[in-house]
């Protein structure tokens, strides 16, 4: 087997290729609650309910450079009583060379947060064990999903109203 001069890193892509690059990844900020301890750590019988919320933001920084930041926050509650509570905002530059002007934005709002996920998800994992709790394994993000929910929502916000009958 042979192997490229570069060892199949980034600079064996073809000149011109569409590149994307992690620059950086960084906790933004991160917080995690857990108000009603030590009473919330006891067992109990009931499955607490976990709601997780998740949004993506994106902000150039250059001509080739943009920062991406992923957003979670989290509650788990059982019988009206939070037993934990967190919020991560999770980000990265990156660096989007030779791609086309109208795969732009999908590679930052798919691609990119889907690269920094797995981080994101074990921070979170890790705080609520460090919490006293199992760990929370947040599920797979369909990111192509939030996409084109955004998109539906940017485009109703552009439509003109119905007119009144």
């Amino acid at each position: 087997m042979a192997t490229s001069p570069t060892n199949g890193g980034p600079a064996a892509a073809a000149p011109g290729g569409a590149q994307l690059n992690v620059l950086a990844q960084y906790i933004k900020d991160f917080s995690f609650e857990n108000p009603n301890s030590p009473r919330s750590l006891q067992p109990t019988q009931q499955q607490p309910q976990i709601n997780i919320q998740i949004n993506v933001n994106a902000k150039p920084m250059g001509e080739t450079d943009v920062e991406v930041e992923l957003k979670l926050e989290g509650k788990a509650e059982t019988g009206g009583t939070v037993l934990f509570s967190f919020d991560l905002s999770y980000a990265g530059v990156f660096r989007i060379l030779n791609v086309p002007q109208p795969d732009v934005q999908p590679v930052v709002m798919i691609e990119c947060p889907r690269l920094l996920f797995p981080f994101a998800r074990e921070i979170v994992a890790n705080a609520v064990r460090n919490g006293g709790f199992p760990p929370l394994l947040i599920d797979p993000i369909d990111f192509v999903g939030l996409y084109r929910q955004r998109m539906e929502q940017e485009q109703g916000q552009v439509q003109p109203p119905a007119p009144l009958s």
